[in-house]
């Protein structure tokens, strides 16, 4: 008996009796902004609210109507059972054979396999006691000082997201002080190290890399290992990795007796890592609650799977995008969230939003050069900055505002509250640009904390993954990312031979250079030697840098 198919014919069923039924009670207006009994209408509509997590959403100012919804339809039924089989362990990245997880790290029962379950919830019981010994000071250094620091070295997913963690959810005086490898940048890797100086004999140096053979934090790595040791110091006792098993960084912890080592799963993209060990252990070291933040996800991932899709918060979101950019992300997303814990978040949304959704092709393998831009930071700050712009200049944009109603309220002076300053700002912001017919939408928080922010990414993560399916593309691969990855290493090649052929001691052009080395290009030569001969002293240069082709090089032979 087919109970795959079987399952899916009762699954269509109960997400078409439920949606015909919402949408045949739907009594919504056409998106008309400039008629404020209308947009009342579409408002008390459209509003979504769960008082649980004390979350809402509004999309009545983008412009979809009865009919989007309608036209939707079949298609979010179909996304929403993509989805459950992506929970099943359907093998959703295809370029890589896995499976796509994420969402069993915030509720272990989901997942497919008992083993996975299991090591989930002891992956989680070891952040929670590794993080406690620390703070609790059981754990020191060789010396038998507490630990007063965290270098945290990883690069996109493995920075981002426990900077959004550090950054929004860290209290004064709580936990450890954190600090960011993210980059190559020589200047910011000498200044991150330096600021540490006095203080590194006491601080935990944690290495994120899923394949453990990334070159930004294994260079990340080499230089804070190297500042270290040159103090005296033992790495190993101060080192901690969240890696996968049996990869090139895990081998090395293991090999060394790093202090710790934790797991990074194959089935875990480190754009959505953050419900893992790459955000629980940065959560639990500044003290804070895991199994709240969890929670918030669970909560907003089990809100996402209803199958009464105007009840569907993700559903509603991924329709507003969809509507708003034709579905063809015609639209970037600005986001606003007039907070500064949520300062971050904008960058955040860049890689999950722009990573996932930004695709040359669809499954079908046909050109369709998709994508969803993300740019912002926060309000009433930036609204400063370019509301000009968003009110009266090229409408290419919805705006994505966050506000949060509870405040640590400062004393009122002159009669004055800050807070109720920058909740005039932001309505009258969002005011401002309906009034002028530009879209916006807004998740309200009744109070940030660590659940709400943990519902706050699983409501993006969600929304991802539905809009993916409404487009019909990967979400969950990165091929522009692996190009970039395999052309800069190609770049790297190329310096090297460079610098192998000018070991003659003779004077070179660049096209003679170009003439000798198989397939490199005189761009890239010219570029290679402005960067060298800008850092090495032995590099001779004749001829002017406003005239590439008459530039020679030689490299001073001692």
């Amino acid at each position: 008996m087919d109970y795959q198919n079987i399952y899916q014919s009762i699954y269509h069923t109960v997400v078409d009796t439920d949606s015909e039924l919402a949408l045949k009670n739907m009594n919504l207006p056409d998106y008309n902004p400039s008629d404020s009994q209308n947009q009342w209408k579409r408002f008390d509509e459209l509003l979504w609210h769960d008082e649980n997590l004390g979350l809402w959403l509004d999309i009545s100012r983008m412009k979809i109507n009865k009919d989007d919804f309608a036209q939707l339809t079949p298609h979010f039924e179909n996304a929403l059972s993509a989805m459950s089989n992506l929970e099943n362990g359907f093998i959703a990245n295809q370029d890589e054979k896995r499976m796509v997880g994420h969402y069993w790290l915030r509720d272990p029962e989901l997942s497919p396999d008992n083993k996975i379950s299991q090591s989930i919830k002891q992956e989680l019981c070891e952040i929670e006691t590794f993080a406690h010994s620390i703070l609790a000071s059981e754990q020191t250094n060789d010396a038998g000082l507490p630990f007063t620091d965290v270098l945290w070295i990883g690069i996109g997913g493995s920075g981002l997201g426990p900077l959004l963690i550090v950054k929004s959810l860290q209290k004064l005086n709580s936990g450890l002080n954190f600090h960011f490898i993210d980059n190559t940048d020589p200047i910011g890797i000498s200044n991150t190290i330096n600021k540490l100086s006095s203080r590194l004999a006491t601080t935990l140096f944690v290495i994120v890399s899923k394949s453990g053979g990334t070159p930004e934090p294994q260079m990340g790595m080499d230089q804070a290992r190297f500042a270290l040791e040159k103090t005296g110091c033992n790495w190993a006792s101060r080192a901690i990795a969240i890696t996968m098993k049996n990869s090139k960084l895990d081998n090395l912890a293991v090999s060394e007796n790093w202090l710790k080592t934790f797991d990074l799963p194959d089935w875990v993209g480190g754009r959505t890592s953050i419900t893992g060990a790459v955000g629980l252990l940065p959560l639990a070291l500044i003290n804070s609650n895991i199994n709240s933040f969890l929670s918030g996800a669970a909560q907003m991932d089990k809100l996402t799977r209803n199958t009464n899709l105007l009840a569907n918060p993700a559903v509603l979101l991924a329709a507003a995008w969809y509507a708003s950019g034709q579905g063809k992300g015609l639209k970037d997303m600005v986001v606003l969230p007039y907070r500064d814990s949520l300062e971050v978040f904008s960058r955040y949304l860049q890689q999950l939003v722009m990573e996932s959704l930004g695709k040359k092709n669809d499954r079908k393998g046909r050109v369709v050069n998709q994508g969803l831009a993300v740019y912002g930071n926060k309000g009433s700050t930036d609204q400063h900055a370019y509301v000009q712009q968003l009110r009266d200049g090229i409408d290419n944009f919805f705006v994505s505002f966050i506000e949060v109603l509870q405040n640590n309220q400062l004393p009122i002076i002159n009669g004055r509250s800050t807070g109720d300053h920058l909740s005039g700002f932001f309505q009258g912001t969002r005011l401002a640009l309906s009034q002028n017919n530009r879209q916006s939408l807004t998740i309200t928080l009744k109070t940030f904390n660590e659940s709400t922010l943990g519902a706050l990414i699983a409501l993006f993560e969600r929304t991802v993954g539905i809009y993916a399916e409404l487009i019909d593309i990967n979400a969950y691969d990165q091929p522009g990312v692996e190009a970039g990855k395999k052309a800069a290493s190609e770049i790297l090649l190329l310096k090297s031979e460079i610098e192998n052929y000018l070991l003659d001691g003779k004077t070179h052009s660049i096209a003679e250079i170009s003439n000798n080395i198989n397939g490199s290009s005189k761009e890239s030569i010219f570029l290679i030697a402005r960067s060298m001969a800008s850092n090495n002293s032995n590099i001779i240069v004749e001829g002017s840098w406003s005239s590439p082709s008459d530039i020679k090089l030689k490299y001073k032979v001692n």
